[in-house]
């Protein structure tokens, strides 16, 4: 477990200095996003791979471990939009940014340890492939909430599925 902790880390880390390099060249442009469009962004993302997955074409250029590190950010930055929607202070400043940038990140990791616990580190013998087509889940799941303006009977919210999506796309990272 402390093996994968530092991995997610260092993948977090990557994830992160994308995440600022971008925030200083374009602000915070992406508040613009609702998070529905944020679905949406990754939805593009993760069917780009695993189209690069199933044909092995890749004419852009861009390699699915930059796509996956999109992913972990747009998922991020979509846990910021719900806290903000939540009432959570508006981030005015690049500290701030970070800051919720790091919390949500934080939560998310200790989710995975918790899980990673539960399962004993079975995504280690899974497919890339795999955690391609559970992210596409949890997208698929995340919209049926959205269209039903947020209500679940039974099951996660949003957020939820949102560090879903992460989790998976830095296991991919890891094992990629």
């Amino acid at each position: 477990m402390q093996k994968t902790k530092q991995e997610y880390n260092a993948v977090l880390n990557l994830c992160k200095e994308i995440f600022v390099r971008k925030n200083n060249d374009y602000g915070t442009s992406w508040r613009n996003f609702r998070p529905s469009s944020l679905t949406d962004q990754i939805l593009i993302k993760a069917l780009r791979i695993r189209n690069i997955e199933q044909t092995g074409v890749n004419r852009v250029g861009d390699d699915l471990k930059s796509e996956f590190k999109g992913i972990v950010n747009y998922g991020l930055i979509a846990l910021i939009q719900l806290q903000v929607e939540a009432g959570a202070t508006e981030p005015k400043t690049n500290e701030e940014i970070l800051s919720m940038y790091e919390s949500a990140a934080a939560q998310t990791r200790d989710l995975m340890l918790v899980k990673n616990a539960d399962y004993g580190e079975a995504w280690r013998d899974m497919r890339v492939s795999s955690f391609t087509d559970m992210i596409l889940v949890k997208i698929a799941r995340i919209k049926q909430i959205e269209d039903n303006a947020g209500l679940t009977e039974i099951s996660e919210g949003v957020d939820a599925n949102y560090q879903d999506i992460i989790n998976y796309a830095i296991f991919a990272l890891i094992r990629m």
